[in-house]
């Protein structure tokens, strides 16, 4: 009991260590990053010849901050070293149109510069790459929405580099765990490997076992596969330094990709006693037009369902940590007392919430596993009759 005790409290310790890391390093970047960012706008004034450089000060927007954090981008933002003089790593730039036109988004100066390529002219615009003229004037529509073309973008974003490399960790991970057992054989884990077969083993047991049935093995390697991919691009999004601190698992497109795929296997694994109970209930034939379309959209709503969760549970974590860092700003420009009163409280919230992040980290990848599980196990088991029970 002693020893469990100990190490108890040096797990808890890691993980308050761990907490307080990432903690540090939000601050450093956030209050690197924001210090004047969008506070200190630059512009010319033309006057008999002459040019004269005026600063307009403006209020912090916290809105545009915790969207520019949250958000995919076309760079990888590391820091301010001064107002207006930001600190980023290019990344590819991929537009079709009438063609394909690859340059680097360092060409964009952060969205201060038109790009020209092949004839076209190219502005980046809160995210977002517009067709424009060479000065790069946008248009707005009666509702003050941009209304220039949009062409396609595909380019290499910091969702795609951080999807690269959870794929690679991912890969050399599993691949070290592969050899290990191959190596090792029945021998006592060691290193990773004794890290992650209980988790792996957790899965297997407590989740897919139970909710799948006897077909789980079938199905056993694309659900653990879902499983660490959520799990390590949530860790992956709490660390703030690059390629880590992407918000991959909080982009609506990734987590639609994944509740399509559990779609699909669910359809296509689907028994004809599944399909039944969905078209021809067992119940009288007049209410199945009532009943019918609600079990075609429950088939639906699942995926969807799983789509939301996973998202919206992600981007609140980020979002409400960054709400917490915004309000040092917004009483810091009132007086510097109340920013530094407002930065202790802050600070221990957002502590709190990063030790609660690393929980959520985890448990949104066990419920997403759990959920579609569930609906895997709904889809394939097999119907039995009372005749068979008897």
């Amino acid at each position: 009991m002693p020893e469990n005790k100990g190490l108890s409290k040096i797990t808890n310790f890691k993980i308050l260590s761990f907490a307080c890391l990432i903690l540090l390093l939000q601050s450093t970047v956030l209050l690197a990053s924001d210090h004047g960012s969008d506070t200190n706008i630059h512009s010319s004034e033309q006057h008999q010849g002459e040019t004269h450089h005026t600063t307009i000060h403006e209020k912090f927007k916290p809105g545009d901050m915790i969207l520019d954090h949250v958000k995919d981008a076309h760079d990888w933002h590391i820091m301010d070293l001064s107002p207006g003089h930001p600190v980023s790593i290019p990344l590819p730039v991929i537009i079709y149109d009438n063609g394909l036109h690859i340059f680097s988004s360092g060409k964009f100066e952060h969205g201060h510069k038109v790009v020209e390529s092949k004839g076209n002219h190219y502005f980046l615009h809160k995210g977002k790459i517009y067709k424009t003229d060479a000065i790069g004037h946008l248009n707005y529509d009666e509702k003050n929405k941009v209304s220039n073309e949009i062409p396609m973008d595909l380019s290499i974003t910091k969702n795609v580099i951080a999807l690269f490399v959870s794929a690679i960790l991912l890969l050399l991970i599993f691949l070290s765990i592969a050899k290990s057992y191959k190596t090792r054989g029945k021998s006592a884990p060691k290193g990773i490997q004794s890290l992650l077969e209980p988790i792996i083993i957790f899965i297997r047991d407590e989740v897919v076992k139970p909710s799948v049935g006897a077909h789980y093995e079938k199905f056993l390697p694309m659900l653990l596969t879902i499983f660490f991919f959520i799990f390590i691009n949530n860790l992956m999004g709490l660390i703030p330094i690059a390629p880590f601190g992407a918000n991959l698992t909080g982009n609506i497109a990734v987590t639609m990709v994944l509740s399509i795929v559990v779609f699909l296997v669910v359809s296509f694994s689907g028994n004809k006693h599944y399909w039944k109970h969905i078209f021809m209930p067992d119940v009288p034939k007049a209410l199945w037009v009532l009943l019918i379309p609600i079990e075609i959209l429950g088939v639906v709503l699942k995926p969807f369902v799983l789509m939301l969760r996973l998202f919206a549970n992600i981007t609140a974590g980020h979002i409400i940590i960054l709400g917490f860092f915004s309000l040092i700003f917004i009483f810091g420009e009132k007086s510097a007392v109340a920013g530094f009163g407002t930065s202790i409280l802050s600070v221990a919230f957002t502590l709190f919430m990063s030790v609660l992040e690393l929980l959520v980290a985890f448990l949104q990848a066990y419920v997403f596993t759990l959920l579609a599980s569930l609906y895997i196990g709904s889809a394939t088991e097999e119907h039995h009759h009372a005749e068979d029970h008897h």
